[in-house]
């Protein structure tokens, strides 16, 4: 089987790979078309111990697995939970002690021919969307948690810090709560493709504790510093990105000033498909390059390159 493999820091294309065997109650997948995330970068640059087939954001074809997903276009939520633990049973299933994760941590991932998941981890994409846009499900989750976590409503003054890849999915779906919207980042290009409404500040014009909530989605930790001077005595602080390494936080001026801080990870797959389905976000714009599954290599540098939104694989 063909597919991408990371160990020990280097990541490859091989052709040699063998093709998986479903464990109990899990699907094999055919994957269709496959995200590169950040996450994916991390990996490779060492952030987490991983050996493995890499990748997480998907779309594919059920091969093998129970009728009502047998032959249907999927996607999956990434983290394969053992529901039995005491964690798994108080519903906290995405911090399930004895997880695996799709691509990250002890599960081969998507950037191959084939998969595998847990059933109750596949969700049916509706006709209506797009191979391409179903690839970003699992972002669009992933940005939507926020409004799980946190209630905007449109009295918030809310800036996002990061105009990537994710800060797109999160600019967009906060549109939605009707909040005072804005923007800070450094890359022109990405900056212009955000939704047209706010304002959109260089981070050296940023002003100084001026919002009620604030959410870092940079991936480095001068975004976070960013993101706290930028949130008001008493706001709220999400952080969306996994740093490398260890930050130097000044802890009491969070103290002093009330902030509450809010980590947020994976996110509501139903609510992000009815989403992509209603039609009210247009993604395509996101979508900078198509690659085969034999170009991956090459589709990860391009990928990691300034500026750079989503790069996808295709393998259809």
């Amino acid at each position: 089987m063909n597919g991408v493999w990371l160990e020990d820091g280097v990541v490859t294309f091989r052709d040699d790979l063998p093709y998986p065997n479903a464990g109990e109650n899990e699907a094999i997948i055919r994957v269709l078309c496959a995200g590169i995330c950040s996450t994916d970068h991390g990996l490779i640059s060492g952030m987490f111990p991983y050996v493995g087939v890499i990748g997480h954001e998907f779309v594919g074809v059920v091969e093998d697995g129970p009728e009502s997903v047998a032959g249907r276009r999927v996607v999956g939520e990434i983290v394969a939970a053992c529901r039995q633990c005491q964690v798994c049973q108080q519903g906290r299933t995405s911090h399930c002690p004895h997880r695996t994760v799709l691509g990250v941590t002890n599960r081969n991932g998507a950037f191959a021919e084939y998969t595998t998941l847990p059933v109750e981890n596949l969700y049916v994409v509706p006709e209506s969307v797009s191979t391409e846009i179903a690839t970003f499900t699992e972002p669009l989750a992933a940005a939507l948690q926020i409004l799980e976590q946190v209630n905007i409503t449109s009295e918030d003054r809310v800036l996002v810090v990061g105009s990537g890849k994710l800060g797109q999915l999160i600019a967009r779906t906060l549109t939605l709560t009707g909040c005072a919207l804005s923007y800070a980042g450094r890359n022109q290009r990405t900056l212009g493709l955000l939704p047209k409404r706010g304002e959109s500040y260089q981070v050296e014009e940023l002003p100084d504790t001026q919002f009620d909530i604030v959410v870092e989605c940079t991936g480095n930790a001068q975004g976070f510093e960013i993101a706290r001077r930028a949130v008001r005595p008493a706001g709220t602080l999400v952080l969306k990105s996994t740093y490398p390494g260890a930050l130097e936080i000044d802890f009491t001026s969070l103290v002093v000033d009330e902030v509450t801080i809010v980590g947020s990870r994976c996110g509501p797959f139903a609510k992000a498909i009815h989403l992509l389905e209603s039609g009210q976000l247009d993604l395509s714009a996101l979508i900078d390059q198509t690659f085969s599954l034999n170009q991956a290599i090459e589709a990860l540098s391009q990928s990691r390159r300034a500026g750079t939104l989503k790069v996808l694989l295709d393998m259809r």
